[in-house]
């Protein structure tokens, strides 16, 4: 892979934008900040009933991270996975590396690596829905706040929601010339650069301009000749631009986004996983990595937004307009290891005295050619103080995608292609929703939300080229599911006093039809019909002691009728879904944040999901890899075959236990101030597929991060030091099961320097 280099067009952009105009401003300078009461905790406001709120008066399970936090995370250049059990319930992990990243709350996800697949977490950017597994990634940079909104979202949000919203919000143009640019360098040559600048051009229009380059050399290294030699490094940019009009009763904020990331896909590592356990194989080294196949990724994605607002007499009108377009390669070896020699049949690698044994070779590449999606929004909302306040809209989807599959043959010169298949899909969702909340006292507040969906899918997929040792049959296939939904939502807060208030919800979620359709190795389709999601909660949430601790805690059950669940194929790189008849979830989730000192703060974060499939005669195929499986054999069928019963299995990827805990200390030293910053996330063990194996089910894990830092001229300037996983922690976290004993490792310990200025 070519060496990376850093390019600047990102900060210059933004800082070129400023200047030219910087003098003209300069007198344009703003009364300064109250300065805030440092021994009290601030009020949290979010926005995730489409209305700025108090956190305490919404009768949701929401957990906010602030755009502090976030800059510590993003520190060592990672990803959106850095947010992975940053608060309760929420997992998030990617078999692609960098992109295509999955989610989990409360123990709901996907584990679907196709890439038509959907999710039931759904994430909105800016106001905008992601829905492909394409734009689910996008660099999170100069953010003004995240949201996780646990529980079914189907009313506000809609469609692929009835695990809870992920919404990221971007710092938006302000009134102020100001801007920022954040600079770190570590391990590996990792390099992240962050700036933004803000400008305001006259009365009436502000511009925002923000950039991020994240940049790291390859470190791990194949020896093997006429393959891909190095990898893990990546080049990964992205840029947004926004523009903010606002005169009388008219605002519109306008946005240009968009990435482009070169690098690598994950590297799967055959025969690291120590047969009869789930520990990594004795000589086991992250630099090694013998294979005898290409690896390459690349991304580039974009979108136009147009968010527009009309304020009438006790209502204000909204339009919401986005364009999204995406192309998506991925090759690798996803046998992770070399052979076998179609002479000697030699495989590998070996260490120790576990040897490799590759059935067969598997090279393969999966891409988007093109992906373009539309959204439209229209929603009419009350305004004013009273008592009944409500929300009425529209909503249209449209997307059209075409993924290609590709097989390669690993023993000819070269790797040629030898097997193509590809699929088109056009979705379109229309949809009509309204919510309204009553204030029958100034205590007690109930809100009640209703949202019919049509869901539409037209699929067509043709294998071109059969893969050897594959089903040869070459018939065009083509499905067209369809789905009505009418989703619900009821909930109440009740305010004990002014630092104190309980809520309950009772929620329903809904999940479109999916179609799984990688017929690359069988000409076959599969589809997962409509799944819909039932929940009820309680909760709490409490400021104590003046204001200097704050505490909310929500208990939930739910029900989820024809889950949608992704098998595998046992012995090939092949998925296909499956519908349980019912999966059943319970827990709870604590959040607290308190200043236990004048220099000390603390926040934990504390979730319990126990998940469970109930569904008797649901059996799918267990590992084609030597692996020792834990569920019972289903009578019937040939022991080789590994059929199971995965009744009573909890959900995959879904730890009960999940907690995170951060301290931090901030002291003033000469004319600045010092910060240490400590952070911890666990997640408890999980099975990485829907059959338990001991191979296959990962270890619980603790991985901590610490930042030194060093602040003056009024915050102005900052220099620090970071590591992630200071530890060095070593587990594996997911696995291939079809072939060889595969897997994937978690990030290994990383550190550098930070420097970050103000203006």
């Amino acid at each position: 892979m070519p060496k990376h280099r850093i390019s600047l067009t990102l900060l210059a952009l933004a800082l070129g934008a400023a200047f030219p105009l910087q003098a003209a401003h300069a007198q344009a300078t703003q009364a300064p900040e109250a300065k805030k009461d440092v021994n009290q905790l601030e009020a949290v406001i979010v926005t995730g009933s489409r209305r700025a709120e108090n956190l305490k008066e919404v009768p949701l399970s929401i957990s906010a991270i602030k755009s502090e936090e976030l800059d510590t995370y993003n520190a060592s250049g990672q990803d959106i996975r850095a947010l992975s059990g940053k608060v309760p319930s929420l997992n998030i992990e990617s078999d692609f590396g960098r992109t295509f990243p999955r989610f989990y709350v409360r123990g709901l996800g996907n584990t679907d690596f196709d890439l038509n697949a959907s999710q039931p977490v759904g994430l909105v950017y800016d106001d905008v829905v992601q829905e492909s597994v394409a734009l689910k990634g996008f660099p999170v940079f100069d953010m003004e706040q995240v949201e996780l909104l646990r529980g079914p979202q189907g009313t506000l949000f809609g469609r692929n929601s009835p695990a809870g919203v992920m919404k990221f919000d971007s710092v938006k143009p302000g009134k102020r010339l100001e801007g920022y640019a954040n600079f770190s360098y570590g391990r590996w040559n990792s390099a992240n650069l962050e700036a933004a600048v803000n400008v305001p051009l006259n009365q009436d229009w502000q511009m925002r301009v923000a950039g991020i380059v994240q940049r790291q050399d390859n470190r791990v290294h194949n020896p093997r000749p006429n393959a891909t030699s190095d990898l893990e490094g990546y080049n990964d940019k992205a840029l947004r631009i926004q523009a903010r009009y606002k005169n009388g009763g008219f605002e519109g904020l306008f946005k240009v986004q968009a990435r482009d990331y070169k690098g690598t896909a994950t590297t799967f590592r055959a025969n690291i996983i120590k047969q009869g356990t789930n520990d990594l194989v004795d000589g086991y080294s992250d630099g090694y990595y013998p294979t005898d196949g290409y690896n390459t990724q690349t991304l580039t994605s974009s979108e136009v937004s147009a968010r527009l607002r009309w304020d009438f007499d006790g209502m204000s009108l909204f339009s919401i307009t986005a364009y999204d377009h995406a192309k998506f390669y991925s090759r690798g070896d996803v046998d992770g290891g070399f052979g076998p020699d179609p002479v000697t049949g030699v495989s590998g690698p070996d260490y120790g005295s576990q040897k490799a044994n590759l059935p067969f070779d598997a090279q393969t590449a999966d891409g988007l050619p093109s992906l373009r999606q539309v959204t439209q929004e229209f929603r009419l909302q009350s305004t004013g103080n009273n008592p009944l306040q409500w929300i009425a809209g529209v909503y249209y989807f449209n997307e059209k995608l075409k993924v290609e599959s590709f097989n390669f043959n690993s023993f000819t010169a070269g790797d040629p292609q030898n097997g193509y298949s590809y699929q088109t899909q056009d979705a379109k969702s229309y949809a009509i929703f309204a919510n309204a909340n009553y204030a029958v006292t100034p205590a007690l507040k109930i809100r009640g939300g209703v949202r019919y969906t049509d869901d539409k899918k037209d699929w067509f997929g043709q294998r071109l080229v059969a893969p050897p040792f594959s089903d040869t049959s070459l018939t065009p296939l083509s499905t067209n599911p369809r789905s009505k939904n009418t989703s619900w939502e009821l909930g109440a807060n009740y305010t004990i006093d002014a630092n104190n208030s309980v809520f309950t919800r009772i929620a329903t979620g809904y999940r479109a039809p999916s179609i799984q359709g990688r017929n690359l190795f069988a000409n076959s389709f599969s589809v997962g019909q409509s799944e819909k999601n039932l929940s009820v909660e309680v909760g709490f949430k409490s400021d104590l002691l003046d204001k200097t601790a704050r505490i909310s805690g929500t208990l939930f059950k739910y029900r989820t009728k024809d889950l949608q669940l992704t098998a595998g194929s046992g012995t090939l790189n092949q998925n296909r879904l499956v519908n349980a008849a019912k999966a059943e979830g319970q827990g709870f989730e604590l959040d607290a944040q308190a200043i236990i000192a004048r220099d000390w703060r603390t926040t934990l974060g504390l979730s319990y999901n126990d998940t469970k499939i109930k569904d008797p005669n649901l059996f799918v195929r267990a590992c084609g890899a030597p692996c020792t499986v834990l569920d019972p054999l289903v009578p019937g069928f040939d022991p080789k075959d590994k059929i199971v019963s995965i009744n009573g299995n909890p959900l995959p990827r879904a730890p009960k236990v999940v907690w995170n805990w951060t301290l931090k200390y901030s002291t003033e030293i000469g004319d600045g101030e010092l910060t240490v910053l400590t952070d911890w996330a666990y997640k408890d063990k999980y099975n990485m597929f829907l059959y338990e194996a001991k191979e296959y089910t990962a270890k619980s894990a603790l991985e901590g991060g610490l930042r030194v830092g060093y602040g003056w001229a009024a915050g102005k300037y900052e220099v620090a030091a970071y590591s992630r996983n200071i530890t060095n922690h070593r587990q594996i976290i997911a696995a291939i099961d079809f072939n060889n004993l595969t897997g994937i490792v978690n990030e290994p310990r990383s550190y550098g320097l930070q420097f970050k200025a103000n203006f």
